[in-house]
């Protein structure tokens, strides 16, 4: 998954800025929040439950949006969109991990991990020795 943002309009929610569309961002703070409720961590059985819940729009709860503040709403999303666009990234990204030996699906710091790495591999650029490409000496 690509994650695009831009340092001068950035989002204080991360969800925003990991998910491309509206929808995306509410079932995957949904999902989230879900398995806090579990403590961090549900089975696979209870991640299709939650899949089915949303492809039968029967699954009713609230949101934080401010067109939908205080009101209870009942979520659509197609089950296989939902392990493509929301589980699957999440995964991938190291947001979510999952154990093939118990079965479940695990909330994780690994993107954290991932991100600072990712920002010690631009101070290493930064610091390498310039390679000299010769596009300079013909320019007037």
């Amino acid at each position: 998954m690509v994650i695009l943002f831009d340092v001068f309009n950035l989002s204080g929610n991360i969800f925003d800025i990991i998910f491309a569309t509206k929808s995306q961002k509410i079932v995957g703070e949904l999902l989230v929040n879900l398995m806090k409720e579990k403590g961090g961590e549900i089975t696979k059985a209870e991640m299709s439950f939650i899949a089915t819940q949303l492809h039968e729009s029967s699954l009713v709860t609230e949101i934080h949006e401010p067109e939908y503040e205080g009101k209870k709403v009942k979520l659509s999303y197609n089950k296989r969109q939902f392990y493509d666009r929301i589980l699957t990234p999440m995964k991938s990204m190291g947001l979510i991990y999952y154990d093939l030996y118990k079965k479940t699906y695990r909330l994780t710091d690994r993107f954290t991990k991932e991100m600072q790495s990712i920002g010690i591999m631009w101070q290493f650029e930064l610091k390498k020795p310039v390679i000299n490409s010769n596009i300079w000496k013909n320019q007037k």
